[in-house]
Order: structure tokens, then C-alpha cells, then sequence
């Protein structure tokens, strides 16, 4: 594994870590926010090990998951699609104001850390040697 690769795991598992410490004080908003955030990382490495290229936006990380997906059966689309719905917890919590953009709950933060320990296990797997 490439130290680059090494370091957006090791991200992705502190972003994780962050998530459920940030649930556990019902902080649902920020907790699913660090949870998409672990994924994104978590596909950042996955990236740069097979491409040996960063990506520098989140459009970016889904478009070039999607294409290398496509070669790995283990990467299900569920997490694919947690890419760009994920993204939408992260713009609430960044920058939602007012009662029309939609509030994010513990359930929804549950099951966005959930996903992303899923995503997190499946990527260090794929790039364990």
C-alpha cells in the first residue's frame, strides 16, 4: 500500500471514530456529516492506490469510484449512491438553514456511520496485501 493510500485510510477511520463519538453526544447533524466524510476518504484511497492520482473534488472521488467499480464486484452500489446522498448530510449540516432543507436525525446518522464502517471494512480489505 502507498503511504498516500496508508494516509487517506487512516483518515477515513478517525473521521469514523469522530462520527460516533460526535452520535453519542446527539450531535446527529455533525456526526452524519463525519460519516460521509469517513467514506469519501475511505474512497479517496481506494482511488489513489489504483489510479496513483488524488482527486480533488467530491464529484470528482464519486465519478472515479463509480468507473473503478465497475471492476469490483465488492464495492456494492449502495455505497455509491451513500457517495452522493451522504454528500447531501454533509451540505445540510455545513450549510442548511430554515425548516425547507430538512433536519437530520439520529436514525440518519446511525445509518450513515453504519455504511461507512461497511465502506471502510470493504476498501481496507481490498487493499490489504
Amino acid at each position: 500500500m502507498r503511504p498516500e493510500t496508508a494516509d487517506y485510510l487512516g483518515k477515513a477511520r478517525h473521521c469514523l471514530a469522530g462520527a460516533k463519538k460526535i452520535a453519542a453526544a446527539e450531535v446527529s447533524d455533525v456526526a452524519a456529516r463525519e460519516a460521509y466524510l469517513a467514506t469519501y476518504h475511505a474512497a479517496e484511497a481506494y482511488i489513489f492506490e489504483k489510479t496513483g492520482r488524488a482527486v480533488k473534488t467530491h464529484r470528482g472521488v464519486r465519478s472515479q469510484l463509480n468507473r473503478l467499480a465497475q471492476r469490483e464486484p465488492r464495492i456494492g452500489r449502495e455505497f455509491l449512491a451513500f457517495l452522493a446522498e451522504g454528500y447531501k448530510l454533509k451540505a445540510i449540516a455545513d450549510y442548511g438553514v430554515g425548516s425547507e432543507i430538512g433536519i437530520i436525525t439520529a436514525g440518519d446518522a446511525s445509518a450513515a456511520i453504519a455504511t461507512a464502517g461497511r465502506f471502510i471494512d470493504i476498501i481496507a480489505a481490498l487493499l490489504s496485501p
